[in-house]
């Protein structure tokens, strides 16, 4: 049986950075992203598009959990849809509540949901704070 259904799986967390600057690097500067997180993010490529666009087609090639994967591959071959959504909100006494939500629709009942995914943008988001604090000093 096939799902057709959007689902969504979702995580809130606080950080240190600054929720502008945090929030730039995740959606107009991606290739920053594998900067910060040399260890995780092995490359980012822009094939169709720009940088910051919506639409645009980026692969992300990852090492997590000891496997190699290419995220536009990993999407194409077990969901029909996918999604991330992010909110950085700043807080009055300093630092950001980070919001992630990843919208999904399987191919079929056997795909799992993709909890492996949210668990990687969180340790993403934990380096790309790091970074981001260690330029402010």
């Amino acid at each position: 049986m096939t799902t057709s259904q959007v689902q969504k799986i979702e995580t809130e967390f606080p950080i240190k950075a600054d929720a502008k600057e945090f929030y730039d690097v995740f959606c107009n500067k991606t290739h920053q992203v594998a900067k910060a997180c040399p260890h995780i993010v092995q490359s980012v490529v822009i094939h169709e598009g720009e940088w910051g666009t919506e639409r645009s087609i980026i692969s992300w090639n990852y090492v997590y959990g000891n496997v190699k994967w290419t995220l536009t591959c990993y999407k194409l071959n077990h969901y029909k849809s996918f999604k991330f959504l992010l909110h950085a909100v700043p807080k009055k006494e300093g630092g950001s509540m980070v919001h992630w939500t990843i919208e999904y629709e399987k191919i079929n009942d056997n795909t799992s949901d993709p909890h492996t995914l949210l668990q990687l943008v969180v340790e993403e988001s934990k380096q790309v704070e790091a970074h981001l604090i260690s330029q402010d000093c």
